[in-house]
């Protein structure tokens, strides 16, 4: 894969992770909110979406809503 296409990836698991992450940040409860942001990743992304985005956090990925980032801490394999 080219570098501009993997880039290209990245910012569109971004949008989506974010926009996911809107939808959970309005959960009064920021701990449920976390664990709805995890759980909708880890069901409905494939694998290979999930390894990039946690890849991306774990390579200081700023651009991330920060219930995204914490939730994609929770689904990283390497404890943090």
């Amino acid at each position: 894969m080219r570098k501009a296409t993997k880039v290209v990836q990245i910012e569109n698991l971004v949008k989506m992770a974010n926009a996911i992450g809107t939808f959970y940040a309005s959960f009064s409860d920021r701990e449920a909110g976390i664990a709805g942001v995890a759980t909708h990743i880890s069901r409905s992304w494939d694998p290979r979406m999930r390894r990039e985005l946690i890849a991306y956090v774990e390579n200081g990925g700023s651009d991330l809503l920060p219930i995204v980032a914490a939730a994609t801490r929770k689904l990283s394999p390497s404890p943090k």
